[in-house]
């Protein structure tokens, strides 16, 4: 049996995970990871592990990324509850620089987003209790933090329900203007 399912996004090297669940009436085993899988993605090596609990549902989280040398690939899965998790191209020269993907990601439906370096990250809960894991395959690096305001209306982010909270840090990242130009790799 296929363990994961990897589908192609319009944006270059964003893919959407499927997990195939191996049940019974007991439960289900569900592999979030095999490095000889995702090498074939270039996702090999995990270097940092974060588990994320995100209480009220409409919530906005991001959209955060780290700058080269520490740029990131980074696998996202909702282990509890419902979010609509976004993907947004920073890379220069790209074709689809600044355009974003979402998908649902959900502990019922075993879908994960994998990120490659050079794309902001960000999400909304659709449920309260969210709990996510991410798996970085670089370690995270103050120097090297970076954002886009979330809601900035040049990204035009389409958040699927009304923002109920932001933290003051977020709503604080920049909107783009003509000094950003995108993420050299």
């Amino acid at each position: 049996m296929q363990r994961f399912e990897f589908i192609e996004t319009k944006l270059a090297g964003l893919k959407v995970v499927k997990r195939n669940p191996i049940g019974d009436n007991r439960g289900f085993l569900c592999r979030l990871f095999c490095a000889e899988t995702f090498s074939h993605y270039g996702f090999s090596s995990i270097s940092q592990v974060n588990h994320t609990l995100t209480m009220q549902r409409g919530t906005v989280r991001g959209l955060h990324y780290q700058l080269p040398p520490y740029a990131e690939t980074k696998l996202v899965s909702c282990l509890q509850g419902q979010i609509f998790d976004v993907a947004l191209d920073l890379r220069k020269g790209s074709p689809t620089y600044l355009q974003w993907h979402a998908e649902i990601l959900s502990a019922e439906n075993h879908t994960s987003l994998l990120i490659p370096e050079g794309f902001a990250h960000g999400f909304q809960t659709l449920s309260d209790d969210c709990e996510l894991l991410y798996l970085h395959s670089m370690p995270y690096h103050q120097a090297a933090e970076a954002a886009l305001n979330a809601i900035d209306p040049t990204l035009s982010v389409d958040w699927p329900a009304a923002i109920t909270e932001m933290s003051d840090r977020d709503r604080s990242h920049p909107m783009l203007d003509g000094k950003f130009n995108g993420i050299t790799l």
